[in-house]
């Protein structure tokens, strides 16, 4: 008899996963944005009421033309601005007319207006947010101008002066202007160009041709060695928010973004591991590569960032750290399943069944069966279907009574095209209550995932990625929870579903000898609706459930283009430009 798939990959897992974190700090250790020491106390002395060391860190990077420095200290000390201003009040009292001033409240004005607007897509920005974003950025343009005037030779208020205009939606004359006067002050200035790069993508004002064209004369343009020969990685992240990866449905050639990644990884071998520097577009070659499904050239790149995870690509997808670790566990996960028991090389293995909609005497490889498991999500489905998407697994959701939405996994709905050497998720092995922390991340509405194995059903309750309680029926009376320990468990169900009295659940927590009968008195006692018709007996009971919408498995970037995409509105662009 066969092994199942599940039996070889999940030993193979457990024996490398451990080694995989080899040379990778641990989660607690990786820090977004970190400043270096010396902006480091800066920040410190700021928040102390102390203005005096930031005036000199700028006043320095600006005698030493040293642009990168000087626009990273002066965002963030912008943004430090925003919710510790005496500071820079006493600045201002101090030294009107200071250069160095008038660049961190040229920042903050950009920065304010965008606290309004919020980085949330346009979709979800009223009227009102939009009307007071755009006044406040017409009202910062002297603001924005003096630090101009104060400043020349100096890039940085250029770069400032293109997110005015991304904000504004400035005509295109007005972006043309601003480049080339940061470029006449410093024709490789790395923020500058990050930024042109942004306005240029097509969820802006430009095109992706436009785009990837100017990346690349840029990156041909500069130095050997130079940070600005990455910025092709940045506009391969900015397109892949948009389109699949290596699908063909893209208008951008794959052999392009291929030859992109593979310069990527070139200059990133020329600069140290941790370099705080190349970790700007190392985040982005890692993330590029993920795409790509190189996921052991992934984890190196990972082990070569280190600590140092920025803000950008990883925002793009959600929290910008929690989405950094979670991918980089991810990449571990894929590295180890694909590494045989006693090392070496091979596929991950996979059943192979015949499919009649293929080429005669062709295979499609998929995933082992999942386990009997149904979700129930106190959520409308809608909801569910935009958090299930992370997952990047085939999901069968149903709308079901008293507010509530019903998940399965659904591997007989893959497309048998997509089934052919198809990947496992990059979270893991793939089963419900796993899958169920991921997509409850971030939400206020509880999952509680039923399984049937054996004889036997599980219950598991999560709330925002955590496991708030666990639960078995056993067909064996022997295994009986304690009072105790049925109580602490029905207590904590009781809480998240607003339920009075915990002690009729306690009492069907603790029923033996008819486990499904107990899910559904357990179910009823909640006030959810009743398991579908077929539960325990075969798998996708939802398959026939009148409403029931599959969520396609896909990319990670298939999600991000169905989650993230901006509207077609007036309001272009739906993300927050990062500040470098």
């Amino acid at each position: 008899m066969a092994k199942l798939p599940g039996a070889l990959a999940l030993p193979r897992m457990l024996r490398h996963f451990a080694t995989t974190g080899e040379g990778l700090p641990e989660d607690g250790a990786v820090e977004v944005d970190a400043p270096d020491d010396a902006l480091r106390a800066v920040f410190s002395a700021a928040r102390s009421g102390t203005w005096e060391p930031a005036a000199t860190l700028l006043a320095e990077t600006r005698s030493a033309g040293d642009w990168y420095r000087r626009g990273l200290s002066s965002a963030g000390l912008a943004e430090l601005a925003l919710h510790h201003h005496g500071w820079l009040d006493d600045w201002n009292r101090a030294r009107p007319g200071d250069p160095d001033l008038a660049l961190v409240l040229a920042e903050l004005e950009i920065d304010r207006a965008w606290q309004i607007r919020t980085a949330a897509r346009a979709r979800h920005v009223s009227q009102e947010q939009f009307h007071a974003f755009r006044t406040l950025l017409n009202d910062a343009t002297p603001v924005l101008r003096t630090a101009a005037d104060l400043n020349p030779g100096d890039p940085v208020p250029w770069r400032i002066l293109i997110s005015h205009a991304m904000g504004l939606g400035a005509p295109r004359e007005v972006f043309d202007e601003y480049l080339a006067r940061g470029r006449d002050c410093d024709p490789h200035d790395l923020g500058l160009h990050t930024r042109a790069v942004q306005y240029l993508a097509q969820k802006w004002y430009g095109s992706h041709a436009e785009m990837f064209d100017f990346a690349e004369s840029a990156a041909a343009a500069s130095p050997e060695g130079s940070l600005l020969r990455g910025l092709p990685l940045q506009a391969v992240t900015e397109y892949a928010l948009e389109h699949e990866a290596g699908i063909g449905r893209g208008p951008v050639a794959w052999s392009r973004i291929e030859a992109h990644v593979e310069a990527g990884l070139e200059l990133s071998a020329a600069y140290g591991p941790g370099d705080r520097q190349a970790a700007g577009f190392r985040n982005h070659l890692a993330l590029a590569l993920i795409r790509c499904e190189r996921h052991h050239e992934a984890l190196e790149v990972f082990r070569l960032i280190g600590t140092d995870a920025r803000t950008f690509p990883w925002a793009y997808l959600g929290d910008a750290r929690e989405i950094f670790l979670l991918l980089r566990k991810g990449v571990r996960v894929q590295v180890s399943r694909s590494t045989p028991y006693f090392g070496g090389s091979s596929p991950s293995p996979v059943a192979e069944v015949p499919s009649e909609t293929l080429d005669p005497g062709t295979t499609a490889t998929v995933p082992t069966a999942a386990a009997m498991a149904l979700a129930v999500v106190r959520a409308p489905m809608r909801e569910v279907r935009e958090a299930v998407l992370i997952t990047g697994t085939t999901m069968r959701l149903a709308p079901a009574p008293r507010g509530t939405t019903l998940v399965e996994t659904a591997p007989s709905a893959d497309p048998p095209a997509r089934r052919k050497g198809m990947r496992r998720t990059l979270l893991g092995e793939g089963e419900l209550p796993r899958l169920a922390r991921a997509f409850s991340r971030g939400e206020t509405w509880p999952v509680l995932v039923v399984a049937k194995e054996g004889a036997d059903y599980t219950l598991r309750l999560y709330r925002d990625g955590r496991e708030l309680t666990a639960h078995a029926w056993w067909t064996d009376p022997a295994e009986m929870p304690t009072q105790e320990e049925a109580a602490k468990r029905a207590a904590a169900l009781a809480a998240c579903y607003s339920v009075a009295d915990h002690r009729p659940l306690t009492a069907a927590l603790r029923g033996t000898g008819a486990p499904l009968q107990h899910v559904g008195e357990t179910f009823t006692l909640l006030g959810l609706p009743p398991l579908p018709a077929g539960f325990g007996d075969r798998p996708e009971p939802l398959a026939d459930m009148r409403g029931a919408q599959v969520v396609a498995r896909r990319s990670l970037f298939g999600a991000i283009k169905e989650t993230l995409a901006s509207d077609d509105s007036a309001q272009r662009g739906g993300e927050l430009p990062p500040l470098s």
